[in-house]
This record gives C-alpha cells, structure tokens and sequence, in this order.
C-alpha cells in the first residue's frame, strides 16, 4: 500500500507539473520592479491614445444606441483617412440597424498579384462597440486606442513579409456576443470564405486598468492559486490548443517592452478564456490570443456607467502599446 501510495503520489505531482508547464510556463521573463521612466515617444502615444478614446468612447455607442454607434464608427474612419489610410467597410445589419466592421490593411510591398496567394496574414483586431449604457472607454475603447496607434506605426514600416488585416469589429458586447450578428464573426466567416492563409489573430481587449496594490487582482478557479495578485500586467490568454502562439507573443513583448507580463492557455471553460473576438477566429481553427489587463478581474467599472476616459491609466496604455507595436513588427517581418 505505501509504495502504491507514493507512485500515486508522484504521478499526480508529475501531472500538475506537466500542467503547469504546459498552461502558464510562457518563455522569456516578466518585468519586475518600478517602471522606468516614460520615455518621450510613450508620452506622446499617452496623449494620442487619450485623444482616441474621448472621440471613440464617451458615450454609450452599440446596436440600443445606434446614433452613438455611428458616431464612433465614423470617427474610427476619420482617423485612419488622416493616417493616409482608406477603410473599408463590411456592412450587415443586427437588431434592425445597419452596422459595419472596419478593416485596413497593409500589403508587403514585395508581394505582387502572382505572389498575393503565397503571403500569409496576420490580423489584429478590437471591438468598438460599448456595453449596454456603459461608454466603454476601457471596455473597449482602451483597444480601439492602441489598434489606432498600432495602424499609424505600421502605415511606415515597410519591411514586412505578411499581409496586416486591422479590423475594428462591431458587436462583441451582448446581446449579439458569440451569436451570428456579432462583428468578429461575420469578418472571420467571410476571411475563411476566400481561403487566406490566417498565420494568427490577436485581440486587444480592454487594456487600460491597473493597479500596484496588492489584492487588485482576481481569478477565476484555480488560477487564483497560481498567478499574481496584484493587477499590474499584461495578460496574453488563449485556449489550450494556441499554446505556441500564446508563448511567441509573450516572448516577443517581454524582449519588446519592460513591463510586467504574463501569458497562458486554459480550457475554455474557464470564465473570461473565450471573452472576446478570439473567440470567433478559433471557431474557425484559426489560432488566436486575447491581448488583455484581463477586464472585469481587476476593472471595478467594467460593463458599467462609470467606464469613462478619466479611468483609463493612459500612461501604461502607452507602454504596452509600444510594446505591442515591437512585438506586431517581428511577427510581421
């Protein structure tokens, strides 16, 4: 019994270690103490982050407040044109109006008609749409933001090898949320139609909430017991089967950014893992993350009136969206 006992014993140990390695064991290291100081570059992205979000996120905008809707749709185009940009629509209806996904895209230059078959792609994307009467400036204009500024920094990054879909979607929030109306869905649909080759999508979801008090942050079960308390990262999150996508973008930011960080998979049963418009690119067996401060885990004005522009930590938005500008770069080169 006791040697039965101790091979029962060191198999479950093998196993949670196996487990542990495979979910939260991401490469490379996470950024530990104080920040350093914000260089001039980051302080400029803070200010023109902060600008996005007040134009796209102030007021309640989604299919109960279509007006609102059309506001932050058109002045998400109105930005990119003013990036030398011409977005492009794709049109549906949901609930009785007409909504629109948003999308430019960047070609690699050496890529010509024969070629444009053999390149492959790399899509980024944030939803714009606000949860029922919340403006959403976090959730999710904190994304939209860093997409915004991700879509001016490539606009002259001529280098890169692989096609960049920037798509600003519509409808992620309920009720259109993992149904047929929601943006990210339509959009992935209609890319998969065509036959692409979909290398990997990544998700900006609200990025923009932390905190150093230790406490900030909280879990779903069993990640409560494995992970920090304190709400000052960045979180790369995906499904079991994207572990090798979820370990390259960690890799890449935390040799792109000095800011603290942490990346995993888990079953999508957990709650929060498939939260957002991954989700619909997965459906697709396409391999996608969700880039995150992981949201209502940490953000007390999540999904509520509150979630206004003067919540959003604009400085460290800005640290991870140059970060993330380092880490898109290398995938796309």
């Amino acid at each position: 019994m006791p040697n039965k006992l101790l091979t029962m014993l060191a198999l479950l140990i093998f196993s949670s270690a196996l487990i542990y390695w495979y979910t939260l064991r991401m490469p490379g290291r996470s950024h530990a103490g104080p920040l350093p100081t914000l260089k001039e570059e980051e302080r400029e992205i803070a200010v023109r982050l902060r600008s996005y979000v007040e134009a796209i996120a102030s007021r309640p905008h989604n299919t109960d407040f279509p007006e609102e809707l059309e506001k932050s749709a058109h002045r998400i185009e109105e930005i990119l044109a003013s990036l030398g940009y011409t977005p492009r629509p794709q049109k549906f209806v949901a609930a009785g109006v007409e909504v629109r996904n948003i999308e430019v895209v960047i070609e690699p230059e050496s890529a010509g008609a024969a070629a444009f078959e053999d390149v492959s792609t790399l899509v980024i994307g944030a939803h714009y749409d606000s949860a029922g009467d919340a403006p959403g400036a976090n959730d999710n204009g904190s994304g939209v933001a860093a997409l915004l500024e991700l879509a001016r920094v490539m606009k002259s990054h001529a280098m890169i090898q692989t096609r960049l879909r920037m798509v600003f979607f519509v409808n992620e929030e309920p009720p259109h949320f993992k149904t047929e109306t929601m943006g990210s869905l339509v959009y992935a649909r209609s890319l998969v139609a065509t036959g692409e080759k979909v290398r990997a999508m990544l998700c900006l979801e609200t990025l923009g909430a932390y905190s150093d008090r230790p406490g900030s942050q909280k879990y779903p079960p069993p990640l409560s017991f494995l992970l920090p308390n304190t709400a000052n990262f960045i979180a790369v999150v995906g499904t079991l089967g994207v572990r090798s996508l979820a370990a390259e973008v960690t890799r890449r930011f935390r040799e792109s950014a000095a800011f603290p960080s942490i990346g995993g998979v888990a079953p999508a049963l957990i709650p929060g893992i498939t939260w957002s418009d991954h989700w619909s690119f997965g459906k697709f067996g396409i391999s996608a993350v969700m880039i995150t401060d992981t949201a209502l885990f940490r953000y007390d004005h999540y999904h509520r009136p509150s979630d206004t522009p003067d919540k959003v930590d604009y400085e460290r938005l800005a640290r991870v969206t140059a970060g993330l500008a380092r880490v898109v770069r290398g995938m796309a080169t």
